[in-house]
């Protein structure tokens, strides 16, 4: 779609206030398009108040609405954990869920204001517009989508900053150009991305930016906090011995972790369309939280569960950054998962210090598949060392017979 196929058309856009988003309302309404505005409360560690989202919109003449998708992010944050569900370098895929969420929210809020179009400010060189494209796509099939910059009008008319911060100028609407990061922060509660400008060079340092959820590690505490998780069927049910919901176990564990310089990450990954970004990324709460949740995991899942698990964790991971969360393929594998996770049950105590995480115990794990006397190199009433004979002459059958066929290649 180009902006004069929006005529007659009700638009709902997804905003953040910001310079984009000020631009693209304005233009439209200016154009006589029928628009309206809506932002999704996520959660977002860089907004004081979302609500201030609505002032920042107010000077282009179109309503803007907020969206409360808290304990929506707050779920979604947990079935990412519980599947272990890392992208390239390890990332938490934090813009993947929060993308998820906000469509699922912000579309049926459109739907409800009777729009028939959604609009959205992503580029057309990042994974965001597919995103925006499929979920639109998914959730509503007869609703169209406008990308302001996959149009050319628009991009003519606006190559850059300069060219919106000058239009607004014009139009008396204040743009914040004032003492600008060197790069650009997308937030929820899941965690931040910092990329573009100053960060698209590799030979520019990641520590030009300034930490939103927490601090480098340098810079935490010269002491161990010690951390006790409860988890039941692959969920964060405590933290310190107090009950947590899902949004205030990800706000406690945010707080916790964030203070320790945990998970503070440089990562180029593998975009959806075949380049790669470079990104900085924050995600202490998830990555406390994961980390605590896989010593479980590794006590209850066997050598075949284990490798079955890793490969649906995989499979979930991709497809919630492709923008396929809710395809029949992840919902089929979060099935799976969630069938492995139920005897994902235990209390883990984890000591944190200058970035770093590290196990200390694991109590109440009633489904743990570790008995000591089984792998104890002491003496112990359990598996008998002499009974691995026999299964160790089974295995000698395959061995020799490889070696006398000239099968086995030597380095």
């Amino acid at each position: 779609m180009n902006i004069n196929d929006l005529v007659g058309r009700k638009v709902g856009i997804c905003v953040s206030g910001g310079l984009d988003s000020k631009t693209v309302a304005h233009i439209l309404r200016s154009r006589g398009v029928d628009v309206l505005c809506f932002t999704a409360d996520l959660g977002q560690p860089d907004e004081d108040d979302i609500s201030g989202v609505i002032d920042k919109m107010a000077p282009t003449g179109v309503e803007t609405f907020v969206v409360d998708l808290k304990e929506d992010i707050a779920r979604g944050c947990f079935e990412v954990i519980k599947a272990q569900a890392t992208y390239d370098g390890g990332y938490w895929n934090t813009t993947g869920i929060g993308r998820a969420v906000m469509l699922e929210g912000l579309i049926a809020a459109m739907q409800a204001k009777g729009c028939d179009v959604l609009a959205h400010g992503a580029t057309g060189r990042g994974n965001d517009q597919l995103r925006f494209e499929r979920y639109t796509n998914v959730f509503e099939p007869e609703m169209d989508v406008y990308a302001p910059w996959r149009d050319a009008e628009l991009l003519e008319k606006f190559p850059g900053r300069t060219e919106m911060v000058a239009y607004l100028a014009e139009q008396g609407i204040e743009a914040e150009v004032g003492n600008r990061k060197r790069y650009s922060t997308d937030a929820n509660l899941a965690g931040l991305s910092h990329e573009a400008e100053d960060l698209e060079e590799l030979d520019t340092s990641c520590q030009i930016v300034d930490p939103i959820m927490g601090v480098w590690p340098e810079q935490a505490p010269d002491e161990v906090e010690i951390v006790t998780l409860r988890f039941e069927k692959g969920e964060c049910v405590a933290i310190n011995g107090e009950a947590v919901t899902p949004l205030e176990a990800m706000l406690a564990a945010n707080d916790i972790a964030g203070r320790n310089g945990i998970w503070m990450r440089n990562a180029l990954e593998n975009r959806v369309i075949g380049t790669k970004s470079r990104g900085v990324y924050e995600a202490p709460g998830m990555e406390l939280l994961g980390f605590g949740l896989k010593n479980v995991y590794e006590a209850t899942l066997d050598r075949r569960a284990g490798a079955l698990f890793a490969y649906l964790s995989d499979l979930v991971s991709n497809q919630l950054y492709d923008g396929r969360y809710f395809d029949p393929a992840t919902r089929a594998a979060q099935a799976a998962i969630n069938d492995l996770a139920a005897d994902a049950t235990g209390t883990v105590e984890l000591g944190l210090y200058k970035g770093n995480i590290y196990s200390r115990a694991l109590r109440d794990c009633p489904a743990s598949l570790y008995f000591p006397e089984h792998a104890s190199m002491e003496a112990s009433d359990g598996l008998n060392p002499v009974s691995s004979q026999g299964y160790a002459e089974v295995q000698s059958v395959e061995a020799k017979a490889l070696a006398h066929a000239g099968q086995i290649r030597k380095s």
